[in-house]
Parts: structure tokens; sequence; C-alpha cells
């Protein structure tokens, strides 16, 4: 299995094309169903049927394991048995007989402006490190980038001059992205005041940078916006991605157009970028019922 596994991931990787990211999600979800099957001595993968597959389902379920995991997981198996019936692996696909749960609709965690202008304020600007944390915030507020794009971000994507920054997102896209003065001032601030302190003589093409001169990991950037958000005396559960969905919600709230907002983004399908729709007139009733005299 674990050889069968190892091939798959390499298919999806040369003949896909799927990202590093999507790679490793495909290979938890293998690992740990193949775990499954080694607790259970099923060795052979003809043996597997729908209901081993269910039973499975169900433990996950058990387990605490989120619907939206759960889905994930069986779409992982639907391509998986693909290409194990392919490949002639197996003689019979068992997902077949699965159907997949509704999706949980989830709406992102969003701050408010106030909440936002309070933890961009936290980091202490006196320090390389506090000027470091304020401009990578600061972006990722005014831009709306992944955490996966912001660790990727090199000096040579901005063209500050002009407004913009340019990235690669899923799939390798390219977009543009326009970017504010605020965030500009900050980005200027950090490369003449924390970035060659943080190099100490050594090169990177990455903007921003961690104490050893290296670029920073998507784990570091959660773990700062962890550490602020509780000094900022902010209640929400914020991660890197809260930063991304604020940003979309705001523009929403100010009147900017669901496909500028989709674009921004880098969504393919704009029914992704919809969901800031939901968030933006839950935010309109709020303050319809707060401030309308016969609400």
């Amino acid at each position: 299995m674990d050889e069968i596994i190892k091939d798959y991931l390499h298919f999806l990787l040369i003949e896909r094309g799927l990202s590093g990211n999507t790679i490793k999600s495909y290979h938890q979800d293998l690992e740990e169903f193949a775990n499954y099957l080694s607790n259970k001595s099923i060795n052979n993968l003809n043996d597997v049927n729908s209901l081993i597959i269910l039973d499975y389902m169900k433990s996950m379920k058990e387990h605490g394991k989120a619907r939206n995991s759960i889905i994930r997981f069986i779409s992982t198996m639907r391509k998986f048995f693909k290409y194990l019936l392919r490949f002639h692996y197996i003689k019979n696909d068992p997902m077949v007989k699965i159907d997949t749960p509704k999706q949980a609709q989830h709406f992102p965690s969003v701050l408010t402006i106030k909440e936002v202008d309070k933890l961009l304020s936290v980091p202490n600007t006196n320090d390389k490190y506090g000027i470091r944390d304020r401009a990578i915030f600061e972006v990722m507020y005014a831009t709306g980038l992944r955490v996966s794009e912001m660790v990727h971000l090199k000096m040579d994507n901005l063209h500050l001059e002009m407004g913009i920054i340019q990235t690669l997102g899923k799939g390798d896209k390219e977009r543009i992205i326009p970017i504010g003065t605020q965030a500009i001032k900050w980005i200027n601030f950090y490369i003449s005041n924390s970035r060659s302190k943080l190099l100490k003589n050594r090169r990177s093409d990455y903007l921003f940078l961690n104490a050893h001169g290296s670029g920073l990991s998507r784990q570091s950037i959660w773990q700062k916006i962890k550490r602020y958000v509780s000094l900022a005396g902010i209640k929400k559960d914020v991660t890197p991605h809260t930063l991304r969905h604020s940003f979309a919600t705001h523009i929403l709230e100010n009147g900017a157009d669901l496909r500028i907002v989709q674009e921004l983004l880098g969504h393919s399908d704009i029914s992704t970028t919809q969901i800031y729709t939901h968030i933006s007139h839950e935010h309109l009733n709020k303050s319809f019922n707060k401030y309308h005299p016969r609400a």
C-alpha cells in the first residue's frame, strides 16, 4: 500500500501538476486510511468494499472529524480508486456506491475595521521584528493575499511606484494586485529599517525574512497572528485567512463589485467569492436592526 500511495502521489505531481499543498492533503488522507486498513488486517486493496469505506467514515465522525474533512476524504478516495482501476490494481471501484455528504455551510470569521486597527497597532515598531510584523499585517489586509502567497512574495514582485504587486496564486496563476498607500509606507519602512538587519550581509530574494535571514514559513505567520491577537484582546478565532476574509468583506461593504473582489482574491469561480455577500448582508442586517427606528 505504501508503494502504491507513493506512486499515486508521484502521478498527481507529474501527470496532474497538482500543488505541493494539495498533494500533502491527499497524502494525509491516504496514509490515515492505510493505517485503518492495516489495523483491520486488510492487506489487499481488492478486499476494500463500500462497507469498509462507510465504516471508516463512521469512525472519522466518532473521532470528531469535521464534516468537510470527511467530504475531502471522499473526494480523495474517489480519485485514488479511479487511479487504481485505471492501472489494474483493483477490479472494482468501491466508491461508486458512496454518496458525498452535503458540505456544511461555513461563514469565515471576519474582523471589524476597529479590530483590524487594533491588531495593526500591536507590533512594537521600535523593533526590527515589530516593523516586519506590522508590514506583514498591513500587506495582508491591503491585498487579501493568501498566507502561502505572502511567504513567497519576493523583492522583484514589488512595483510600489505603480502601486501594485505581483503574486502567483493557486495553480501558478499570476495576478496583479493594487496595494494602498499605508501598506506601501510600511513596506518601504521595513525595507529601510529592518530587512537589512535581518539579512546580516546574506542574500535572499524573499521580501519578509526570519531572524536567520531566510524566508518565513506559513506556520510562523500563523503563530505571530495568534500572539498579536491575544495581545490586542480580540476574542475571535483569528488565522492568517481571517485578514483575507476581512479584506474581501470590507471592500464589498464599501461598494466594490463582486467580480472585482473575485479578481483580487484570485478565485477561478465566482461562486467561491459569493460567500462574502452573505457576510455583507449579515452586516447590513445588523446595521439596520441597530439604527433603524422601526427595526
